[in-house]
């Protein structure tokens, strides 16, 4: 999983978004949240499904596990911004409408979200592929998905939601481009429909519980601890102020049992290929 790791984010590194203009920073706004680092998680699902079948296509898939990352950095940068969350800290690293302005950091967004549609339109792989790809990427990073999500975040702050509605809202804002992130190793991998399905299923839940765990940081650990700005969630709607501390540690850990327990039922090479890269995070409130 390292040697994987290392591979992905050396090919990151090496394809970093250019825009050779006379503007005095925006290229190197482009590359700013991408070279921050942080898990690589949703690349990294992509390519550990992949591996557990199809090895062999992994550099011809290294641009859509390239392009996912960049989608997600976009909604970063766009969910930091003034209008949202207002932050000032992201991966350790100032946000890119403190270090530039705002105008900078709406434009690296947007640059982004298109150049991660590029890189899976341009990937060396056969197009019904690359189309498949294309609409799980736009329909779980798009009006379906993460930007409902978010518009549903915005609009109700300060407004108390129902448990199934903050479901609802972080199924689509988080956990649906984790959930695509599975899919779509699994559309590159030629694993059948009910395999694809499955693994979404599993990457709903995923996302969920990794979002109980974000609200458990932002009300448990300094900025600084995080990585990011945190106990920004006062007028948020979060598991822990619906639940309570304690109801959404016991709510992550039963979503974790439930996670293993999808684990272990899938088939035994999806299986070995996943676990290294989730069970550190599924286990991690769990209860000794």
């Amino acid at each position: 999983m390292e040697k994987l790791l290392k591979n992905f984010e050396d090919y990151l590194l090496d394809n970093l978004p250019t825009s050779k203009t006379f503007h005095p920073y925006f290229e190197d706004a482009l590359a700013d949240m991408l070279k921050a680092g942080g898990k690589r998680f949703r690349p990294m699902l992509l390519l550990s499904v992949l591996k557990s079948k199809k090895s062999l296509l992994i550099p011809n898939a290294m641009p859509v596990a390239l392009g996912i990352e960049m989608l997600h950095t976009y909604s970063l940068v766009h969910d930091d911004l003034p209008a949202m969350d207002d932050a000032d800290l992201r991966r350790g690293f100032e946000t890119l409408h403190k270090k530039y302005d705002e105008v900078t950091a709406i434009l690296v967004g947007d640059a982004l979200n298109s150049e991660a549609f590029n890189l899976v339109a341009s990937a060396p792989l056969h197009n019904d592929i690359k189309i498949e790809l294309v609409k799980c990427l736009a329909t779980n990073g798009g009006i379906d998905g993460m930007i409902i999500g978010q518009a549903i975040d915005c609009y109700f702050e300060n407004q108390k939601l129902e448990l199934e509605q903050l479901e609802f809202l972080h199924i689509h804002k988080t956990a649906k481009l984790i959930a695509a992130s599975l899919k779509m190793g699994a559309i590159i991998a030629e694993y059948d429909l009910s395999t694809q399905e499955k693994l979404f299923n599993f990457g709903i839940d995923i996302g969920l519980l990794f979002q109980i765990q974000d609200d458990i940081i932002d009300e448990t650990q300094s900025s600084e601890e995080a990585g990011k700005t945190t106990q920004n969630d006062e007028s948020k709607n979060s598991f822990v102020n619906l639940l309570g501390l304690n109801g959404a540690i016991n709510a992550a850990d039963d979503l974790a049992n439930k996670c293993e327990e999808q684990l272990n039922s899938l088939d035994e090479n999806l299986k070995d290929s996943l676990s290294e890269l989730l069970l550190k995070y599924i286990t991690r409130h769990k209860k000794q």
